[in-house]
């Protein structure tokens, strides 16, 4: 039995690299890279972060992809991925503070006119604006896991009024919790901010649509650390041309790289990331090599997903 690391995309860990890290956690465990995989009938354990189309036919004895975060839609959906192929995410703690600090800090840009005053300073006009009290403006967050938990109580701790949305009820203390289609739109009515990190599934995609732009505050702020499909970006084009919604901030677009013909890089209205508001794995390395080791033992595995729900 054997592991291989094959991250499947460019500009985050590479392969030799994440295979070196998870050697120092489990030095007896044979954990391969792309470049050496070695037999390839002995892998039984994938981690990636991007699932080649090709690369599930190439390993007959492949019983587990591990994905190296939290989004696997593209991985219970991939067409040569057999049904009894088991699929785990990620569930870490360092990459969830980074997403809630992404967050915070175009929060915080907005409550600091930060985008006016650079405008201002291109003028060589001394211009005062009143920056926004925390506590007088609502933060919402679509998506109340362990991400959008920790965005959630990170808004919450800085003295914002915080909403969260998610499809079944929860609770979170100082947090209005909202569940449920119905209770979307007034939600979205009520913030300044709409913080989306909801995972891609059936439910979710296309959630931010010209129904959903156009019931959100005038003026308010979308930030997408979500999955790209959530927006209908066609919509949100035309909601930002309207002067509806005042701004939106995505890290993540329903096609990336994003081509370079794209109108969402020129509008003046759109602030682009390349997918990085979530960068370190940190801890949760220790749970792809205990995965490992429950896979060996036939054990149950941390944080399976039910690939017919798609999480």
């Amino acid at each position: 039995m054997a592991l291989l690391v094959n991250i499947g995309h460019n500009g985050w860990y590479r392969d030799v690299e994440l295979a070196a890290e998870l050697r120092k956690l489990s030095p007896d465990a044979d954990i391969r890279s792309s470049d050496e995989p070695g037999n390839l009938s002995e892998i039984t354990m994938l981690a990636v972060s991007g699932l080649a189309a090709d690369l599930p036919a190439r390993l007959p004895n492949l019983a587990l992809v591990q994905k190296l975060g939290a989004g696997v839609e593209t991985i219970v959906a991939h067409p040569a991925l057999a049904p009894h192929v088991q699929v785990t995410r990620l569930k870490p703690k360092e990459p969830a503070r980074e997403i809630a600090q992404y967050c915070l800090t175009y929060v915080l840009m907005g409550q600091r006119n930060v985008a006016a005053h650079a405008e201002s300073q291109s003028r060589a006009a001394w211009e005062s604006l009143e920056p926004k009290q925390n506590h007088k403006t609502r933060v919402g967050v679509l998506g109340m896991g362990h991400i959008g938990g920790e965005t959630a109580a990170l808004m919450r701790d800085l003295g914002f009024e915080v909403h969260g949305w998610s499809r079944s009820p929860k609770e979170m203390q100082g947090v209005t919790c909202h569940h449920g289609a119905d209770s979307l739109e007034p939600m979205l009515g009520q913030c300044d901010y709409i913080c989306a990190i909801l995972p891609s599934t059936a439910e979710t995609r296309g959630l931010i649509n010209a129904q959903t732009l156009a019931a959100m505050k005038t003026g308010a702020t979308l930030i997408n650390a979500g999955r790209g499909d959530l927006v209908d970006e066609a919509a949100l084009l035309a909601d930002l041309d309207r002067g509806n919604l005042g701004h939106a901030v995505l890290d993540v677009l329903c096609t990336e790289p994003l081509p370079e013909s794209d109108p969402l890089w020129a509008h003046p209205k759109v602030t682009i990331t390349p997918h990085v508001s979530g960068w370190h794995l940190g801890d949760a390395l220790e749970d792809v090599t205990e995965n490992f080791r429950r896979l060996s033992a036939g054990e149950d595995l941390l944080h399976a997903v039910d690939r017919q729900r798609g999480y």
